[in-house]
């Protein structure tokens, strides 16, 4: 298969290597001729790293590599069968490079887009034939992550979600299909994960360091929200949040926080900027938490209960099914279990309590159940 690859950025050149390895023949285009070369390069390094750790052999290194190329326009892609889009995340520069991408492609190609949370029905509104646009949403870093969101738009051939969905499985991924939603399945279920930590610090609760030990060792979670948002990128994660909460018209159970805006604004982004919530300059030692097992129970059940209301909620609303919605928060974040089966674990009566406790206490619509949680 040829495969086009639009942007050469982490995404993009992550999508390309899955794609190589699996002997797809692929062009990689970026706006700024530099950063493919950078890109390039850089996957040699980790190829030629794998190869060290004998992950993969020198040839297959070889083979990856002979199956990528460089475009320098467009209009190169005019053979390829599936391209995917994986640009900054800006609803107008996308439809701009989609509207012109369709003069150059044929009538079959099929568009995807790796976005995380803009509408595919909304990205796709612009184009001649819509019908062959669909979310192919990868995640960081693509290679390693094994779970891919396949997202129809309302306009979306019927026939075309199955098609790549097996082509993903095909490459070695675990696919899930989404139903066209802000945030998809992970990016919506998963926000409270960050959302109520940093409320929690935000008003002097607890620690950074107290949440994440907290949801670590009560929940077996590999990494803390804190530790996670440096991770993904703290500026990141808010824009993901920000989009979220304004494509569900403002509910506020997807308010961003204060405390990530000013850290995005001062460039605190977390590992890649060597600043977030910790420190990670050479010789920087990582604050101890504090124990305190009645503080830790309070964190980790307020916060595993807003998962779970968040899971139920799109259980009832039929985002996915409930194989799809459990294998998405443990392929796409890690989560140690599905959120469904952990409500029924815990008990979907006390995680309705510690919701109305928190209602009741805040009186704010962030923390409104789930109707179907209410029957459960």
């Amino acid at each position: 298969m040829n495969v086009g690859i639009i942007g050469a950025g982490t995404m993009g050149i992550g999508i390309a290597q899955v794609a190589a390895t699996n002997g797809c023949k692929v062009l990689v285009y970026d706006a700024n001729a530099k950063q493919v070369e950078t890109a390039t390069v850089g996957l040699e390094k980790t190829l030629a790293k794998l190869v060290d750790k004998q992950k993969i052999s020198a040839e297959k290194m070889t083979e990856i590599l002979a199956n990528i190329s460089i475009a320098t326009e467009l209009k190169d892609f005019k053979d390829c069968e599936l391209i995917i889009e994986a640009i900054i995340e800006n609803k107008e520069i996308k439809t701009k490079v989609f509207t012109e991408l369709e003069n150059h492609v044929s009538e079959t190609c099929v568009i995807g887009s790796n976005t995380s949370s803009i509408s595919i029905t909304s990205l796709s509104a612009e184009l001649k034939k819509p019908e062959r646009f669909i979310g192919i949403h990868f995640f960081n870093p693509a290679p390693l992550m094994p779970l891919v969101e396949v997202i129809p738009s309302l306009l979306t051939d019927k026939s075309l979600p199955e098609k790549i969905y097996n082509l993903m499985k095909e490459w070695g991924k675990t696919p899930v299909i989404a139903k066209d939603i802000p945030g998809f399945i992970v990016n919506r279920i998963a926000r409270p994960y960050y959302g109520e930590a940093l409320r929690i610090v935000e008003e002097n609760i607890a620690t950074p360091e107290q949440v994440d030990d907290a949801m670590k060792t009560l929940g077996n979670f590999k990494m803390g929200p804190f530790e996670l948002m440096d991770l993904i990128g703290v500026d990141v994660n808010f824009s993901v949040t920000t989009t979220v909460y304004k494509e569900y018209f403002y509910d506020p159970k997807y308010k961003p926080s204060l405390l990530q805006q000013r850290m995005s604004e001062a460039k605190l982004h977390g590992r890649k900027t060597g600043k977030g919530f910790y420190d990670y300059s050479e010789g920087a030692e990582k604050p101890v938490a504090q124990k305190d097992e009645v503080l830790y129970d309070d964190i980790f059940h307020r916060i595993l209960s807003m998962l779970i209301n968040e899971a139920v909620e799109a259980k009832r609303l039929g985002i996915a099914s409930d194989e799809d919605l459990e294998l998405a928060m443990q392929k796409g974040v890690n989560y140690p279990k599905g959120l469904l089966q952990w409500g029924k674990e815990i008990g979907f009566d006390l995680i309705s309590e510690v919701l109305e406790n928190l209602y009741d206490e805040y009186q704010e619509d962030r923390y409104r159940q789930s109707l179907l949680l209410r029957r459960m």
